[in-house]
C-alpha cells in the first residue's frame, strides 16, 4: 500500500530504514504540480482537493505562509494519526518539508495531541535527524502540544491555539489558506494527508492512481475497535466494500454476534443498517446511502446494541464538546441531548419526536465551525431506521427497556 507496506503499522521506522528505502528524496521535483494531477483530497473528514488549497496559500501574496499538520486527534475511535507518527514519523516529516516547499513557507507546526507522548519523542526525534542531515534547509518544524477537545482539531481553532488563544473556532471567510496563523497564508492538512504526499512525488501522480477510483484515487486508514475480532488501523484503498472492511479486514464482531448497525466515519455520520454491508467505501457511495466517510472510524454494533442510548451517547458528546462561542450551536446541542434524555426515561409524548428536524433545521449553519451541523445525522437517522426503539423507550422509559 502507500502509507504501509502491508496496509496496517507493523514496524517502527528508523531514519537510516526509512531513508535506506529512498526517503528524503523527493524534495527537488516539482511538488505542487504532481498533488494537484494526484487528485489527493483531505483525509481529515472534509474531502478538500489538496492541490486547490495550496495553490490558494502559495498564489496568496505575503511575507510569510506556514504549513500546520493538524494531529490534535480527539475524534471518538480514532488513532491513525498516532499510529502514522509512531511508526513512520519520518514519512510524515518528509510530508510537511514537501508542503512546505510547495508553497514557500519556511516554518511549520505539528499541532499534537497533548496526551500522544510517544509521539512527540518519536517527531522530535525525527525532527533533529533530518535537520542534522541536511533535509530541512531552511525549513523550521516546532511540535506544539493540542488541547484535548474535540473542537480543538478544527483548522481555524488550532490557529488560534498556536496564536496562544483559547481553542475557538474562527468565523470564516476567510478561510486559512488565504488568511490563517498571524494573518498569513496557512495550509492546515493532517497527519494522513501529509503522509500521502512523499509517496505521490517520488513516485508520481500516475503511480498513485493506480489505487483506489477513478474518482477517488489513493487509499484511506479505517480505525477497528474493539468490538472486531481484529481491530486496529487498516489501510485500504477507496472502492473496497464495508463487507471487505467488516468480514475480511476486521473479522467481523467478537463471539460472533450479529451486526445491527454501523457508523461509518464518526459520531457526525448517519447510521447505516447490516443490509447495507455493499457500499463502496468512497466519499460519494456514502452519500449516496446517506452517510459520509468522514475520517475513517468504522464502528460496527452488535444485535442488542440500544440505539437510544446510543444515540443519547452521542448527542451527549456534542453538547459536552461545543466550545460556547457560539449560542445557537450551544443551545441547539443541549436541548437535543434533554430531549434524548427524556425519551429514555420515558417521560413525555410523541410530540417530542418532532422537535429534533425543527430544531436542527433552524440552527444549521449558525456556527463558526461545523460542529453545529454534526449532531443531526446520526440522530435523524437512528430515528427513521430504529424509530420502534424510541418509542418502546417513550412508552415504557428506563435504561435498557429496548432490549
Amino acid at each position: 500500500m502507500i502509507l504501509f507496506p502491508q496496509g496496517r503499522p507493523t514496524h517502527r521506522e528508523t531514519f537510516g530504514e526509512y531513508c535506506a528505502a529512498g526517503g528524503y528524496q523527493a524534495v527537488t521535483k516539482n511538488i505542487l504540480d504532481e498533488i494537484i494531477a494526484s487528485g489527493l483530497t483531505g483525509r481529515g473528514g472534509a474531502g478538500f482537493p489538496v492541490g486547490r488549497k495550496w495553490s490558494v496559500a502559495a498564489e496568496t501574496d505575503a511575507d510569510a505562509r506556514y504549513i500546520i499538520c493538524n494531529a490534535g486527534e480527539d475524534e471518538p475511535g480514532s488513532f491513525k494519526d498516532r499510529v502514522l507518527l509512531e511508526y513512520r514519523p519520518h514519512l510524515v516529516l518528509e510530508g510537511i518539508i514537501l508542503a512546505a516547499r510547495a508553497i514557500a513557507a519556511e516554518r511549520a507546526y505539528v499541532y499534537l495531541n497533548e496526551t500522544y507522548d510517544e509521539c512527540f519523542s518519536r517527531m522530535t526525534t525525527a525532527i533533529d535527524d533530518a535537520k542534522a542531515a541536511g533535509y530541512l534547509r531552511g525549513i523550521t518544524v516546532t511540535v506544539h502540544p493540542a488541547p484535548t477537545v474535540y473542537v480543538a482539531g478544527e483548522d481555524s481553532a488550532a490557529i488560534e491555539v498556536l496564536e496562544g488563544k483559547p481553542p475557538k473556532p474562527r468565523q470564516k471567510p476567510p478561510y486559512p489558506a488565504a488568511a490563517g496563523l498571524f494573518g498569513k497564508p496557512t495550509v492546515v492538512n493532517n497527519v494522513e494527508t501529509l503522509a500521502n504526499v512523499p509517496p505521490i512525488v517520488r513516485n508520481g501522480a500516475t503511480w498513485f492512481r493506480r489505487f483506489g477510483t477513478p474518482e477517488y484515487p489513493g487509499t484511506m486508514i479505517f480505525c477497528l475497535g474493539e468490538e472486531m475480532r481484529d481491530p486496529g488501523a487498516y489501510e485500504l484503498p477507496f472502492g473496497t466494500t464495508l463487507r471487505q472492511l467488516y468480514e475480511n479486514v476486521g473479522g467481523g464482531l467478537k463471539d460472533h454476534q450479529q451486526l445491527k448497525a454501523i457508523l461509518p466515519g464518526g459520531p457526525s455520520c448517519a447510521f447505516l443498517t447490516a443490509d447495507q454491508l455493499d457500499i463502496s467505501l468512497d466519499p460519494e457511495s456514502l452519500n449516496q446511502a446517506g452517510s459520509s466517510l468522514g475520517c475513517g472510524v468504522m464502528r460496527f454494533y452488535p444485535e442488542g446494541t440500544c440505539m437510544v442510548d446510543e444515540t443519547l451517547r452521542i448527542a451527549q458528546f456534542f453538547a459536552r464538546e461545543s466550545c460556547g462561542q457560539c449560542p445557537a450551536c450551544r443551545m441547539e446541542t443541549e436541548m437535543l441531548s434533554t430531549i434524548l434524555e427524556r425519551i429514555r426515561q420515558g417521560k413525555g409524548d410523541a410530540a417530542l419526536f418532532n422537535q429534533f428536524q425543527k430544531i436542527i433545521d433552524f440552527n444549521r449553519g449558525k456556527g463558526y465551525c461545523a460542529l453545529i451541523n454534526m449532531p443531526g445525522p446520526p440522530i435523524m437517522s437512528a430515528l427513521r431506521l430504529f424509530g420502534e426503539e424510541f418509542e418502546f423507550h417513550l412508552q415504557h422509559g428506563g435504561h435498557g427497556s429496548c432490549e
